[in-house]
């Protein structure tokens, strides 16, 4: 036999850990606007090259320019901007409900925040998402009630779901929102279900798949790209690279396919990177991909560079597996901070307004939760009554399930 050295397994490692300088000189980030912008019908291979570039919109000096600019007005951007800020106060006083034990549990969307508010203003009545636990945006910047969003997180009488689900898996059909599930992957097999359904019914409505980074490396990731692929499916499948999946840095899931938008290529899906911290950008490319799927083109998988700056969830300490500095490194900065700045530098805000809307944005949180805690909490007040769990489960309840109900005292 040849004399061969002993077999290794190579294991992606992250640039720093713990106590190191934050680096993120891997990340390469083009100008903003020097992406091209294709035609909505173009050939998945002639655009090839969008998989491993960052379209960019908003410059360093709070300008948008370039072809991906210009397809959204002062007031839409306003809107935008008042709907992060708002997503971003909801965090604040969710995650201070959990410390308190109000509720047991909680994500938050610190640095995201763009991906989820700005992709939710390009989708049509009837459209629906399937999403992960950290888009809680697309609920906000549809007009869902942070009352009732809150009122699921406690628990609650007023609960929309009746306790049946864990808190933060909302569920809103009216909202093109599918019912959340904990283990992540399975909405995307989901979402390209539900569009070739549409597409069988003669419907007109589209599907929108989302992931993280690392639930990429599950199988239903691949098979959910095998089926849009095939059957040109009409829907957006969305990937947010927020960096870290847990505490496992995004290399893992990546492995050696150098973006995750490149492994649509492979399944001849048009794959494109876009900034994910550019309110403009994300929704300039998420417009892009949703007219696509529209106009049964087939399916488009969009990769959101962005980065998560808070814990996982509040069961998770970062400091144990990144340094404490990384999110001040990142190179994209802060959505609604740019956002801000391109709006001071248009002369539609100012540092001032945007002071007195945080304000307000508060008090309107806050009345929201008052409202909210008023029908009870984790550990006080009204819950759902156990005759919920035995309702809407069956158009007509079976026997055995009337039995046990009459069994609980109901």
């Amino acid at each position: 036999m040849a004399d061969y050295a002993p077999l290794k397994l190579h294991v992606p490692e992250p640039a720093v850990r713990p106590g190191d300088i934050p680096d993120f000189s891997n990340v390469k980030i083009p100008h903003a606007g020097s992406v091209e912008r294709p035609p909505v019908d173009a050939d998945p291979v002639s655009i090839r090259g969008l998989a491993f570039s960052i379209i960019r919109v908003l410059n360093r000096e709070g300008e948008a320019v370039g072809p991906w600019a210009g397809l959204l007005g002062d007031g839409e951007l306003l809107e935008g901007l008042r709907n992060m800020m708002t997503l971003r106060a909801f965090d604040a006083r969710m995650v201070m409900a959990q410390r308190q034990g109000k509720t047991s549990f909680y994500v938050q969307h610190m640095g995201e925040e763009a991906v989820s508010c700005a992709f939710s203003k390009t989708l049509l009545p009837g459209d629906m998402n399937f999403p992960t636990y950290r888009q809680a945006g697309l609920l906000i910047a549809a007009g869902y009630p942070l009352t009732d969003m809150m009122c699921q997180i406690y628990s609650n009488e007023r609960d929309p779901l009746k306790g049946r689900q864990l808190p933060i898996m909302y569920s809103s059909r009216k909202s093109g929102f599918f019912s959340i599930s904990g283990n992540l992957a399975t909405q995307y097999i989901q979402a390209v279900g539900w569009a070739m359904a549409s597409a069988i019914k003669n419907d007109t409505r589209i599907a929108a798949g989302w992931i993280g980074d690392g639930s990429t490396a599950e199988s239903d990731f691949h098979a959910a790209l095998v089926f849009a692929s095939t059957y040109k499916a009409p829907v957006v499948l969305n990937i947010v690279n927020n960096q870290w999946a847990i505490s496992t840095f995004q290399g893992i899931a990546r492995g050696g396919s150098g973006t995750f938008a490149a492994r649509g290529l492979g399944f001849s899906i048009p794959a494109l990177r876009v900034d994910g911290n550019d309110y403009l950008a994300v929704y300039a490319v998420a417009k892009w991909a949703v007219e696509r799927a529209h106009r049964n083109l087939g399916p488009t998988l969009i990769e959101y560079v962005t980065y998560r700056v808070g814990a996982h969830s509040t069961a998770d300490d970062p400091a144990a597996y990144r340094p404490k500095t990384e999110s001040d490194a990142w190179p994209l900065g802060d959505p609604v901070i740019r956002l801000k700045n391109h709006l001071i530098k248009k002369g539609a805000w100012s540092e001032a307004r945007h002071a007195q809307a945080e304000a307000e944005i508060l008090d309107t949180v806050l009345a929201a939760q008052k409202e909210a805690e008023s029908h009870g909490t984790l550990h006080a007040g009204g819950q759902p009554s156990v005759r919920d769990m035995f309702e809407g489960v069956y158009a007509v309840m079976p026997p055995h399930l009337r039995r046990q109900r009459q069994q609980a005292g109901y």
